[in-house]
């Protein structure tokens, strides 16, 4: 089975590689470039780079989708779509951006309306299903419809927390990489037809990311957008979620989870108190402006998030799933 999963992957990155270049060519064409905040100060020379990037992975995900599936597709079309509906979203941001020429997108409000309404959507969804439990390695417990808000909240915050690595050539896409790669290689234990089509869409958005990568490394050619963030953290959560490991994802998304505390501390520290607990938030600005090359802390982040992830498959070798 896993010979399946890896030529899924290669495929799909096979795929994404030849798409990239007619998707850089359109963006370039529509001049869906993006627009660079002027206190980013280390980034003025990456204005004017084409955006809405995710396109290419969220393309590749859907060609594994229709090529590796087997029988009991339901849960992974499922993510599928949810993960495409988080990218629609990102795609309307992105392009307001574009269209204006700024980097203001659509409202923050408007964000959060839109996160939350398909957050409640999955949420009603795995309710109704009968799924109420959470599970952490071994340990299970039954919280009933305590599930619906703690759904919705895990998915707000991972597609947020997502959005908000998106700061560095290569990192958020890294990052994912590295993420999904080993969420799907733990949905491959389950040996369950829906696991297993869950880990293929996993194995061939991994694929579709590395395709992406190749354009995507430092310097850029190309950025994912929101298109691709809120994607991939649409796909992170619901997958999570509809396999019973949410409580996974704040452990193996660690390098995640520090950009959006980074940035939730900075702000309400700012407003309390007028002064900035990092140099500048996002974390990995932060770095930056200490004065180390964005190379170095994509490599770190990537490595971070490869070393936690490969403890928690050792702990579920161990302890089982």
């Amino acid at each position: 089975m896993m010979t399946r999963f890896i030529v899924c992957g290669l495929i799909c990155f096979l795929f994404a590689t030849v798409i990239a270049p007619i998707v850089l060519m359109f963006c370039k064409k529509l001049k869906a470039s993006q627009s660079i905040l002027h206190y980013v100060d280390k980034h003025a020379s990456k204005e004017g780079t084409p955006t809405m990037g995710g396109i290419i992975f969220l393309l590749a995900m859907l060609f594994s989708s229709c090529f590796f599936f087997s029988h009991n597709q339901f849960l992974a079309w499922f993510c599928i779509v949810v993960a495409f509906s988080y990218g629609l979203l990102g795609f309307l941001d992105d392009f307001i951006k574009v269209h204006y020429r700024h980097n203001k997108g659509l409202k923050a409000y408007q964000k959060i309306v839109g996160q939350v309404g398909l957050a409640i959507i999955v949420a009603l969804y795995v309710y109704f299903s009968g799924r109420t439990t959470i599970s952490f390695f071994c340990w299970s417990i039954d919280i009933g419809v305590w599930v619906i808000p703690l759904i919705i909240v895990v998915l707000v915050a991972t597609t947020n927390s997502v959005n908000l690595t998106d700061g560095l050539d290569g990192l958020a896409g890294g990052v994912s990489f590295v993420y999904l790669l080993f969420f799907g290689i733990i949905l491959s234990f389950f040996g369950q037809a829906e696991m297993n089509n869950l880990a293929l869409a996993c194995f061939g958005l991994c694929g579709g990311i590395l395709g992406f990568l190749l354009f995507n490394g430092f310097p850029a050619k190309i950025f994912m957008g929101d298109t691709g963030s809120l994607a991939l953290g649409g796909f992170v959560g619901v997958v999570a979620v509809v396999s019973g490991m949410e409580l996974l994802i704040p452990i193996m998304g660690i390098m995640f989870v520090l950009s959006a505390l980074s940035d939730i501390i900075q702000v309400f520290h700012f407003k309390r108190t007028g002064k900035r607990v990092f140099l500048m938030a996002p974390l990995h600005h932060h770095f930056e402006k200490k004065g180390v090359h964005e190379n170095k802390i994509v490599i770190i982040y990537i490595v971070i998030t490869m070393v936690v992830c490969l403890s928690v498959l050792a702990g579920i070798l161990t302890t089982g799933v």
